[in-house]
């Protein structure tokens, strides 16, 4: 069973920083990827970053250089985000695929966590 479990939003101030964390529960595969995407009010579900079994990476070209994400290699992703902007308010949602290329395509991410809030205000 895979499940993510996310954790770690919350309140900062534009400039700020946090970090996310995801737990993919229960599941022992040797090839998948874990991706985070990002939904805002009144906008569709966005790619953030990703990082596969193999430890590639990738991010969205508004994620680079302000966000890392890394694993402990226990089946748990994070994602240091730095430099928050006011815009990047939202749900931040953490998927799996069992499939070592990490695509940006939320369609081909299969399973989905709850999401976290993660709100950037003055």
């Amino acid at each position: 069973q895979v499940q993510p479990v996310e954790s770690g939003g919350g309140s900062v101030q534009p400039g700020g920083s946090l970090r996310l964390s995801c737990v993919g529960t229960s599941y022992s595969y040797s090839n998948y990827c874990m991706g985070w995407f990002r939904q805002a009010p009144g906008k569709e579900r966005e790619f953030v970053s990703a990082i596969s079994s193999t430890g590639s990476s990738n991010y969205a070209d508004s994620a680079k250089d302000r966000f890392t994400i890394s694993t402990d290699n226990s089946k748990t992703v994070y994602l240091q985000m730095s430099n928050l902007k006011l815009e990047e308010t939202a749900m931040y949602y953490c998927a799996a695929r069992l499939n070592s290329f990490c695509s940006t395509s939320r369609g081909t991410y299969p399973y989905w966590g709850q999401g976290t809030q993660v709100t950037v205000s003055s």
